[in-house]
């Protein structure tokens, strides 16, 4: 069992940064996949990055390319998402999710994911 819980979200004006960060339960952190997904109100799910367990394997989604950094110290048990240059249009609820670990190739996956935080609130101001 892993418990996620997110930080860092607020409110910032378009063209700022934050850094969100997930920290994990237990013992096993490292065991797992980890990524970031966000849901604006009306829309999706919308994968946004991922960070293999070993944290040599990174994967963004569209819009989060160039961006957004994620990165992992398992040491601590967090997982951090970097987000720069945020636009209106980056407004969601991030959650942080962990995979146990398997294929990456389904990494981008929310349906993949075993657990998941109760996400923190982004809201970029134009």
């Amino acid at each position: 069992q892993v418990q996620l819980v997110e930080s860092g979200g607020g409110l910032v004006q378009a063209g700022g940064s934050l850094r969100l960060s997930c920290a994990a339960s237990g013992r096993t952190f490292s065991s797992y996949h980890m990524g970031w997904f966000r849901q604006a109100p009306g829309k999706e799910r919308e994968f946004v990055a991922a960070i293999s367990w070993s944290g040599g394997n990174t994967y963004y989604g569209d819009s989060a390319k160039g961006r957004f950094t994620i990165s992992r110290d398992n040491a601590k048990n967090t997982v951090y998402l970097q987000m720069n240059s945020l636009e209106p249009e980056d407004t969601a609820v991030y959650y942080c999710a962990a995979k146990v670990q398997g294929p990456l190739w389904q990494i981008r996956y929310g349906s993949e994911y075993d657990y998941w935080g109760q996400g923190t609130q982004v809201t970029v101001s134009s």
